[in-house]
């Protein structure tokens, strides 16, 4: 089963899309997939929130099971 990378912010415009379909077997395979196939997320990737299924998970957990994983670069606001 594909899951759903949904970006936002600066790696929305690195990828230049707001979502793609996966089927990486990891979070860690996932963001190797992601920086070779768009090398502007390089900088940027490495300071994201990755949340799979709205929970922060290392890059050895398995994706087989998940649907959404959000990355979302720091931002300020107020």
């Amino acid at each position: 089963m594909a899951a759903t990378v949904r970006f936002f912010a600066a790696a929305q415009e690195a990828v230049g899309s707001d979502t793609l379909t996966t089927d990486a077997q990891t979070l860690g395979s996932l963001k190797e997939q992601l920086l070779a196939g768009h090398p502007a997320l390089t900088g940027i990737l490495n300071r994201c929130a990755v949340l799979v299924d709205g929970a922060r998970v290392d890059d050895a957990f398995p994706l087989a099971e998940a649907q959404t994983i959000d990355v979302l670069p720091p931002f300020a606001g107020g």
